[in-house]
């Protein structure tokens, strides 16, 4: 968990555990990257459903 947290968010889970902001920090990150990642989904399935047609 350690090294997945400090690859993807250059945080140690330490700091993150114990800092507020880091977490909200990461956090937002997150969001951010599920967001990016829901509407590449979206944009694929309309790219697809109009091959379909």
């Amino acid at each position: 968990m350690e090294k997945a947290m400090h690859s993807a968010h250059k945080v140690t889970y330490a700091a993150y555990s114990q800092k507020l902001e880091v977490r909200m920090k990461v956090e937002r990150r997150r969001e951010k990257d599920y967001i990016r990642s829901q509407r590449l989904v979206a944009d694929l399935d309309r790219r697809q459903l109009n091959r379909q047609i």
